[in-house]
């Protein structure tokens, strides 16, 4: 059972990353990335390290 990384909390659990047990992403590091030039609200930034299980 991984607890993850506990410095990078998740709830997206249909991501392959998502520790399961506890809401905590298994990745060392993650990537976030803005979907517009300037980031001014949370709707313009996404975890670009999300993989499908």
């Amino acid at each position: 059972m991984n607890q993850g990384n506990t410095h990078i909390g998740c709830d997206v659990t249909e991501c392959k990353h998502h520790a399961q047990a506890i809401n905590n992403c298994t990745l060392d590091h993650i990537e976030v990335k803005k979907h517009t030039p300037n980031a001014t609200s949370v709707e313009s930034t996404d975890c670009a390290s999300f993989e499908m299980e």
